[in-house]
């Protein structure tokens, strides 16, 4: 009987360390989990073109589906990203970026991050006020007039000052040309000039709010033990943020081109462009058909 008992007890023993060396096995794969990357890599991707893209319309806040070819490079850029094992993805709130994001994943093998795909209204396109929908040749032409120089001007000095120097005044001006409207909407319909629209947004606002963004989820990577973060967002919103970073990233001058990829790394508190308007993931997956 005595002999029993000590073959029980020590059976005993033995699943007791067992579960003890489980349980300590589970717990440092959950710091391991959560450990602090060595660097995070964030790929900034542009949304797939859309309707108002097409018709060449301006669209900031205001929203239009992807077109079918841009239904293609988007789902040709999550084949292309099939590669990269994305621990969390982020969009702008936007439609335009979720339908490109939702793309992205169901064609690069990760459509279970779908379900904690997280849109923050931070990285939304430069909001153009009363400018929104119209054409984008209107819009540029009385950018143009308020800073005393004809379209072709204008439009020249875009490729010869870049394409971000040029969104900094053309973004400062409209915002300028928009409170004045707003006024004048506000005094016709008697009421005051906030409650007609959103003002259009001057340079500063927009790198502002992009950079608290990306600033919130670099921290919860951190927090999280996550290295590769997949952001969809806008063409002018991820190219300022870029030269915000690094002024002398090379923007095209006609910007960046839908569904292309500006990879930047965050490491030791520092943001470092590694590359910008990247389309050889778009190029891949559209091999990969």
């Amino acid at each position: 009987m005595k002999k029993w008992l000590k073959v029980v007890g020590m059976i005993g023993l033995m699943f007791s360390l067992s579960a003890c060396q489980e349980t300590n096995s589970a717990t440092s794969t959950e710091k391991e989990a959560n450990k602090a990357p060595d660097q995070v890599e964030i790929y900034l991707a542009r949304h797939g073109k859309t309707m108002l893209n097409t018709t060449d319309r301006s669209q900031g806040w205001i929203d239009a589906p992807l077109t079918p070819a841009g239904i293609a490079v988007a789902e040709d850029l999550g084949r292309g990203l099939a590669d990269v094992d994305f621990d969390a993805v982020y969009s702008s709130d936007s439609g335009r970026a979720v339908e490109t994001a939702t793309l992205v994943l169901k064609n690069n093998g990760q459509e279970k991050l779908l379900d904690t795909l997280h849109t923050d209204k931070r990285l939304r396109e430069f909001n153009f006020g009363t400018y929104e929908g119209i054409p984008n040749p209107e819009m540029w032409s009385e950018i143009a007039k308020e800073q005393g120089k004809t379209l072709e001007e204008w439009q020249n000095e875009m490729g010869e000052e870049g394409f971000v120097k040029t969104i900094q005044g053309f973004a400062d001006t409209l915002h300028e040309l928009d409170e004045k409207k707003l006024e004048e909407l506000g005094k016709e319909h008697d009421v005051a000039a906030d409650e007609v629209s959103w003002r259009a947004e001057d340079y500063q606002t927009v790198i502002d709010r992009v950079s608290s963004a990306v600033a919130d989820i670099v921290k919860t990577a951190e927090e999280k033990g996550q290295d590769k973060i997949l952001i969809t967002s806008h063409g002018m919103t991820i190219a300022s943020f870029v030269a915000s970073i690094d002024e002398s990233a090379e923007v095209p001058p006609t910007g960046l081109k839908n569904a292309s990829v500006c990879k930047i790394i965050y490491q030791d508190g520092k943001y470092t462009v590694e590359s910008v308007n990247d389309l050889s993931y778009l190029e891949k997956g559209a091999k990969d058909k």
